[in-house]
């Protein structure tokens, strides 16, 4: 059971289903502001979604705040380095605000609250060759993400996702060794708005405690920065703290969690959103 992408209006990209129970508005075509709030609506209402979450400019905020939206995580100079992205949700069923993860967010707490622990540099292992992956990867990056996700909100199990999303917008890094893939990530790119969400971090159990996952992120981010990215971006799982501690020590700022958001591991979970600017 798979959430399914659409193209509205004049480029508004969504991606719905009950995989996530939600609505997930990707890409706003301001263009299509007013066309946009009344499809989620009509669209929520008639599959009877949970939660609707947009990734919008600050400038058409406003609109979305009048019909029930709030803001759960933003980041300054998002589009072009230029206007902040507001993360908005609208919860349409309240059992989607409770039992909310007390422990795990006391967790966030404590951890943002600690002393800076950037890592003054990236210590990378001989074993492992660092590279950007291509089709002749495809088998190893599906089986990786078969091991380590048992479910996931994009389709990252299938081999035709993994290929369509190489040649359009995603590019993928791996960390090899003895010419197997131990571990990978992906980063998300839009060229025109100038952002990239590095995302999709996976290790095959076999090479834990290598800090592979700060390594492909120091190497995406060279690569982010040299093709003129300049904003940096994640959504990372509350639950887990390695994550979030990966991209704290690499200087991500935290700008809030996104409740109850994402089927990922088998359950729906809440997530935190970091930003990094490079440019």
């Amino acid at each position: 059971m798979r959430d399914v992408l659409e193209e509205i209006g004049q480029g508004t990209l969504i991606q719905h289903g009950k995989h996530n129970d939600r609505i997930y508005l990707l890409k706003l075509d301001s263009r299509d502001t007013e066309l946009v709030l009344n499809e989620l609506q009509q669209l929520s209402k008639k599959n009877n979604y949970g939660k609707i979450f947009c990734k919008i400019p600050k400038s058409v905020a406003p609109l979305f705040i009048a019909r029930g939206y709030i803001l759960e995580a933003s980041i300054p100079n998002f589009y072009d380095g230029k206007e902040d992205v507001f993360f908005m949700s609208k919860f349409l069923d309240a059992n989607r605000l409770l039992n909310l993860e007390k422990k795990q967010l006391t967790s966030l707490s404590k951890l943002l609250s600690e002393p800076n622990q950037s890592a003054k540099a990236i210590r990378k292992s001989a074993k492992y060759k660092i590279r950007r992956l291509d089709e002749s990867d495809i088998e190893q990056i599906t089986q990786i993400y078969s091991m380590v996700f048992e479910s996931y909100p994009f389709p990252i199990h299938n081999p035709d996702y993994i290929r369509k999303t190489m040649s359009e917008n995603v590019q993928y890094y791996g960390a090899e060794k003895d010419g197997k893939l131990a571990a990978l990530a992906s980063s998300e790119i839009d060229m025109k708005g100038k952002y990239a969400e590095m995302t999709d971090f996976a290790t095959h159990f076999k090479h834990h405690g290598n800090n592979l996952s700060s390594v492909l992120l120091h190497a995406m981010e060279g690569g982010m920065k040299e093709q003129g990215i300049k904003t940096l971006f994640t959504i990372a799982r509350l639950n887990s703290v390695p994550m979030n501690k990966t991209f704290l020590r690499l200087n991500y700022h935290y700008s809030g969690t996104l409740i109850k958001n994402t089927n990922i591991a088998g359950k729906i979970e809440s997530m935190n959103v970091y930003y990094k600017h490079v440019l």
